[in-house]
């Protein structure tokens, strides 16, 4: 019984470990994308911006863009992609 619930936990942990890498991987990637497409380097990138380079992002802008700001940063997206 204790030999499969220390079995159990690692297999958490294991799985836990294994989540965040892929949570990391896929944040660097969204990162690395919103750089190349963030034509002026404003830390912003516009619906125009997203147009050809993030079509996820372009299909689902107001959605993102909540506030009406006109924009979304790297972490609204990042934020989206992880629920």
């Amino acid at each position: 019984m204790y030999a499969k619930l220390i079995l159990s936990s690692i297999a958490g942990l294991v799985l836990c470990t294994m989540a965040q890498a892929d949570n990391s991987v896929r944040n660097k990637e969204i990162a690395d994308r919103f750089a190349s497409c963030d034509k002026n380097h404003d830390g912003k990138l516009t619906k125009e911006e997203a147009k050809g380079c993030m079509p996820r992002v372009y299909e689902h802008f107001s959605y993102l863009d909540s506030e009406n700001r006109g924009y979304v940063t790297v972490a609204q997206i990042q934020l989206m992609a992880s629920r």
